[in-house]
């Protein structure tokens, strides 16, 4: 004990010894007119040779302090978004506190007129583990929703026969809207997307390879949507009008859209209180041929079906949030968005059915209008912390979620069938209504440690709970009254918890730069189809890892390698196994015994300054996939999901930007894909199939005098192969657009259009089996956009938001590797 005590002792001497060799710096930084400026950052260097030591924010005040300062020569330097950076003279630390004079910067925006040309972002940049598009800055992109710009991204495919989007080829991609993992299945999900006016959108970004920090789903990678947030100091906001007409022959007339949309925020003390408000009015129409033959030992027959969907819906998003700066290291945030969406849809189709038996030749045909009304809504809550440690990157996070999704639809089918001679024989009514409810509840938290400049370690846990209620009632007007269709009613209940851990590990040498990583996730799913007394119950455990290596050659040329498996779950509407009625000869139906698809993907990038070219290989075990099944008695399509055995992608990628003059910006991006697809035991057969595709896309950015801007683009999509579907024809189209800036340039005027050549229509088939049929689809592609954008409030001087604050962490939490 008496030794313990002495130690002890000893320790309280040297720690006091220790702290007389310490002290403390303070000061406040101001600008020219002796303003404050909170959240500025300030660095303490060593003199002479400006060594870093450590870094600090100032707070609302604009007051900095260090503490626990050695002895010695030090200077301190200031950098803040919106002023030039600025040094302090050489000052000496002794054992006494120093308290600095204020320290001025100066604001940058009063050269600003000086600039007689101003940079821009492009619209597609590239960064070494992402591709983002600037949606902001493109005017081709005003007037579109999100699913229309993602068509003309790079590398992106959007299926809009089966509602998929596909990244370089590859099923299986996670939409993430600021950062947070949706939920919607695939229809949804394109449903929500379509009605997201870009006036919303700041970026979008693509990321192929995931690091282990991401969610494990998506086997293609990510695809986030970062909505518009003004990040400027004080009062300010943003106000958007638009509105578009589709011009094509043969369509109705009234194919107008109509959106508004409003950001503000505010800045009080320690508060940042933020909110958006958009409403938009969309419009669709499709004109669909399907031609489907079918032969048995003594009937062969021909389906010509022709179906004229006219959509119009209306859509309320809304969100608000709140900042709390409880001291400079951490922040507390609230946020609540939601969404309604309500749409109606007309259908009416005409099947004309010709049949040849024992020589003889009829003609039928069924003419059906189908009506149905569709509101979707959805509510999501967040609660987040950040916290940053004394230590420069060592920060934790922790964010609560949940979210709630609700579909109700309501269908009416009314059939009539015609004879030979065309004379009416019978009439069918059919009604369907189906209720879809889905509860989500995650929590997660991170903890980011900088051991020193060039080693960093990321932790974290996160777990979710979902639960989705569907209903189906099925009926038919039969002797007058409605009666339920036995067989095709039904209650499905899924629940899934999937709990995950993951860790990363970081190590910069001089030319080299490493990251380990591994994920653990363990899932435990259950669906249960109440009316028919089936549940299929699942755990098991995966595990994740992912690599990445970058090489730096020299100055221009680098060199990136990645590794990472991943996998993609069957959504909960494909795992629904209701039986949904489409048409007398087409029915869709949920499969609940699919099974989760691991891809394993590997990428090796070359970068030449700005240039960069990249291969990559994906390889798909048990593909979630769209199989059609024909019943060769009553010749009716059932379309199910399926798993198939094994999918490989070969692909590489080309982007070359060019400054052709100090006007004039060229972006060029080519992917090349081969596809091979193969299962020893497809629907009763041996299945291979192969196919080398590729995409362009071109972008042309023009600065004219008197704030006059112009923009052209033009993509390419070659046939292409999805499974046993096969796109036949190649898609393109040539978009272009004018803006004017008015104003300061706080006010933007822009007209553009798409596809002005009208060459953007789907052509595809399916022959495998006994299923042969080819499908045209025509669709709204092109169209006229009138936008209007008005920037309000000081856009100049930037708040802590714009550098890693709570809010920036979590909602854009997609943004960081």
């Amino acid at each position: 004990m008496k030794n313990i005590a002495v130690l002890i002792a000893y320790l309280l001497v040297c720690g006091a010894c220790f702290a007389q060799k310490t002290a403390k710096i303070t000061g406040k930084i101001v600008d020219e007119k002796a303003a404050v400026i909170p959240y500025a950052l300030v660095k303490l260097l060593n003199y002479p040779d400006t060594s870093f030591v450590k870094s600090i924010q100032t707070d609302f005040d604009g007051f900095y302090n260090f503490d626990q300062v050695k002895v010695g020569n030090y200077i301190l330097a200031v950098n803040m978004v919106g002023f030039k950076s600025t040094k302090s003279v050489k000052f000496t630390v002794a054992e006494t506190d120093v308290q600095m004079p204020n320290i001025k910067i100066e604001s940058v925006t009063k050269n600003l007129k000086e600039v007689s040309i101003t940079g821009i972002k492009p619209y597609v940049e590239r960064k070494v583990d992402r591709t983002v598009l600037n949606v902001e800055s493109s005017i081709n992109s005003s007037g579109n929703s999100a699913l229309e710009l993602l068509e003309k991204a790079p590398g992106v495919t959007v299926d809009r026969q089966n509602d998929q989007i596909r990244l370089n080829n590859k099923p299986g991609i996670t939409v993430m809207i600021d950062g947070k993992t949706n939920f919607l299945s695939g229809t949804d999900v394109t449903t929500l997307l379509s009605n997201m006016s870009s006036d919303q959108i700041a970026t979008i970004e693509l990321i192929t390879n995931p690091s282990s920090k991401y969610d494990a789903a998506g086997a293609a990678g990510i695809i986030n949507i970062k909505l518009k947030r003004n990040k400027a100091f004080g009062t300010n906001g943003n106000l958007s009008l638009n509105t578009g007409q589709a011009i094509q022959p043969n369509f109705p007339k009234d194919m107008y859209r109509v959106g508004l949309s409003l950001t503000l925020n505010n800045r009080i003390n320690k508060w940042n209180v933020y909110g958006t408000g958009a409403f938009n009015r969309k419009v669709g129409f499709n004109n669909i041929n399907v031609l489907r033959s079918t032969l048995t030992s003594n009937l062969a027959s021909s389906f010509n079906q022709s179906f004229a969907r006219h959509s119009k819906g209306v859509a309320y998003m809304g969100k608000l949030g709140a900042d709390y700066y409880v001291s400079d290291k951490t922040v507390i945030g609230v946020m609540v968005d939601g969404n309604k969406i309500n749409s109606d849809l007309d259908n009416v189709s005409q099947t004309r059915i010709k049949e040849m038996q024992s020589g003889v030749e009829t003609n039928n045909a069924v003419n059906q209008l189908a009506l149905s009304d569709s509101p979707v809504g959805n509510l999501t809550a967040n609660f987040n912390i950040k916290h940053d440690f004394n230590k420069e990157g060592t920060n934790l996070t922790f964010d609560a979620d949940y979210s709630g999704f609700s579909n109700e639809k309501n269908d009416n089918f009314d059939a009539q069938y015609l004879n030979n001679a065309g004379n009416l024989t019978k009439t069918t009514a059919l009604k369907n209504f189906t209720d879809a409810k889905i509860d989500v509840l995650a929590a997660k938290t991170d903890f980011t440690w900088a051991i020193n400049k060039t080693v960093k370690i990321e932790v974290g846990l996160k777990s979710s709970y979902v639960v989705t209620h569907n209903e189906l009632i099925s009926e038919q007007f039969l002797a007058g009254a409605w009666q339920n269709i036995a067989g095709q009613s039904n209650n499905f209940i899924y629940k899934e918890n999937i709990n995950a851990a993951y860790t990363n590990y970081a190590k910069e040498w001089k030319k080299w730069q490493f990251q380990l990583g591994l994920r653990a996730e363990y899932t435990h799913s259950n669906g249960n189809s109440v009316t028919s007394n089936k549940v299929v119950d699942r755990n098991y455990l995966s595990l994740f890892p992912t690599v990445f290596v970058n090489q730096t050659l020299n100055k221009n040329n680098s060199i990136n390698y990645s590794f990472s498996r991943r996998v993609d779950r069957p959504n909960y509407q494909q795992l629904n196994p209701f039986v949904f009625y489409m048409d007398p000869y087409a029915l869709d139906e949920g499969n609940p015994y699919l099974k989760p698809q691991f891809t394993y993907n590997l990428e090796v990038g070359y970068s030449y300054k700005e240039a960069s070219l990249s291969f990559n290989y994906a390889d798909t075990k048990d593909m979630i996939t769209q199989i059609s099944q024909q019943n060769e008695v009553t010749r009716v399509v059932n379309v199910i999901r399926k798993n198939l055995g094994r999918a490989q992608i070969f692909s590489a990628n080309l982007y070359i930007p060019v400054k052709v003059t100090k006007f004039w910006r060229m972006q060029n991006n080519v992917s090349v894909f081969l596809s091979k697809f193969n299962d020893g035991n497809l629907e009763g057969a041996k299945y291979q199939a192969s196919k080398v595709a590729f995409n362009l896309n071109t972008n042309n950015s023009l600065t004219l005098p008197q704030n006059f801007s112009v923009e052209l683009g033009f993509w390419l999509n070659s046939p292409r192969l999805n499974g046993v579907e096969e796109t036949t024809i190649t898609q393109y189209a040539l978009n272009a657009g004018i803006q004017k800036s008015l104003m300061n340039k706080k006010l933007k005027i822009r007209l553009s259009m798409d596809d002005i050549f009208l060459t953007n229509h789907w052509e595809g088939k399916l022959q495998y089996q006994n299923v042969n049929l080819n499908v045209v689809n025509r669709y709204m592609s092109r169209r006229a956009a009138f936008t209007v954008n008005y920037n309000f409030g000081n856009q100049n001087v930037k708040s802590a938001r714009n550098r890693n604050t709570a809010t920036d962490d979590i909602k854009g939490r997609a943004g960081s590797n």
